[in-house]
């Protein structure tokens, strides 16, 4: 016997709402019949939703939020719309609503820096509370740019006066010693990515400015050695490339009104054969500190183009078989 048919209808208020909703093409919409087993006609006045009870509730979830967010002046993108479903799925598509309100920072051309997901959200939050965070996940989580945007809001706000942001000097089968130029262009080039969020977010002028002020510090790990750091930010990135004794002497650089944020993804160690990664072992031996936070992402946090967070999951289902 075929499974009773529900329909429910959403009102809208006007026919651009149709428009946002669904999507330049009627994308979104297409994305939503994808995932969801349900016919959504829209109407000027009105969206009508036809499926079982379960998908025509999780359907009707999903646009009543969606809907909350594009009244709230919010411009949806494919990524947010995919992450919606996913999470309308298990009806917690809600969760949405306090996400996309708060914003983290804002760039220095004036567009507003929001957590994209529930991951990002509770890093954010972590990372406000406790004065060691661990980030540990794949790329593209917004791991490294989270921290660097809340290390540049501390720095404004006036509750730290330096942000030092390091990398271990191991890159994937180079050597910083066939790069051409002195130490500082020798390093750059690997530390780049520390240098495209803090552009992002105060524009290349003011990184300068803060740069020839002492404001901001960039180096390798090794020169972390010997050093006490208070009043700090200190983002370790990368740190899945540091040895465990790499790791305990950049913990223990940490000194008053000092947080710390060490950023890494296990899958991508580039470290010689052999050589244990600091990443791993301080996850276990420093797990049951209270007051050490450790955020896991996973490829749901994913937040660049849709098809890294299908090329992550095509790799670790590749790495579960083998």
């Amino acid at each position: 016997m075929a499974e009773q048919q529900t329909v429910i209808r959403i009102p809208l208020k006007n026919a651009s709402e149709g428009l946002s909703l669904f999507g330049p093409q009627d994308i979104f919409l297409k994305m939503v019949e994808e995932k969801i087993d349900v016919q959504v006609v829209s109407r000027e006045s009105e969206i009508s939703v036809r499926g079982s009870d379960r998908d025509t509730m999780v359907a009707q979830q999903l646009f009543e939020v969606l809907l909350e967010l594009i009244r709230g002046g919010y411009v949806l993108t494919e990524r947010d719309v995919s992450y919606s479903i996913d999470l309308a799925l298990d009806m917690r598509a809600d969760q949405l609503l306090n996400l996309y309100k708060g914003e983290v920072a804002v760039t220095f051309r004036g567009k507003p820096i929001r957590v994209k997901t529930i991951g990002q959200n509770h890093y954010v939050t972590m990372i406000k509370k406790r004065d060691i965070v661990f980030g540990i996940g794949p790329a593209g989580t917004g791991k490294t740019y989270l921290a660097v945007v809340l290390a540049i809001a501390a720095l404004k706000e006036g509750s730290v006066k330096k942000i030092v942001l390091t990398r271990p000097a191991v890159e994937a089968g180079e050597s910083l010693g066939f790069l051409p130029g002195d130490l500082q262009e020798k390093v750059d080039p690997y530390l780049r990515p520390l240098y495209d969020a803090l552009y992002d977010v105060m524009g290349p002028d003011q990184v300068a400015k803060a740069l020839e002020r002492g404001l901001i510090e960039i180096a390798p790990l090794a020169y972390m050695r010997g050093r006490t750091l208070d009043d700090s930010f200190i983002i370790l990135d990368e740190a899945q490339n540091t040895t465990p004794e790499q790791m305990k002497m950049f913990l223990t650089r940490l000194g008053f009104g000092s947080k710390m944020v060490i950023t890494g993804d296990m899958t991508q160690i580039d470290l010689p054969r052999g050589k244990k990664s600091g990443l791993i072992e301080a996850s276990t031996i420093l797990n049951r500190i209270e007051e050490i936070g450790f955020v896991h992402f996973n490829e749901s946090d994913v937040v660049r183009h849709s098809l890294v967070q299908k090329i992550i999951v095509a790799y670790e289902a590749a790495a579960d078989n083998a």
